[in-house]
């Protein structure tokens, strides 16, 4: 009863980090257009109300995702920069898929 109970647990921390992970991919593509909004009073340009509403959007986003740039600028921060972008990593999902394509291909 133990182990099955932490093995749930497990696959329920899994499936919640998995989520997180998506939830953040999706919303830091979603911000891509921000820098040029920003900069265009820097190069004498206006902007006009659908930037204004853009940029609000943008920042209202990045403010859902500051949980984890809180930890990148906690002293050592930094430190979990690596382990970020190997969870971020898409292409690490579709090596794993692809490998076990290739193995039961084998089998």
């Amino acid at each position: 009863m133990n182990r099955a109970r932490t093995v749930a647990v497990l696959r329920h921390a899994f499936a919640l980090a998995e989520r997180e992970r998506k939830y953040l991919l999706r919303e830091l593509t979603q911000v891509k257009g921000l820098m040029p909004l920003l900069m265009k009073p820097r190069n004498k340009q206006n902007w006009t109300p659908q930037d204004k509403a853009e940029i609000r959007a943008q920042l209202k986003r990045l403010s859902n995702l500051s949980p984890y740039f809180v930890a990148l600028v906690m002293p050592g921060g930094f430190a979990i920069l690596p382990a970020l972008t190997w969870w971020l990593d898409r292409r690490r999902t579709r090596r794993a898929a692809a490998i076990s394509r290739q193995r039961s291909g084998r089998s």
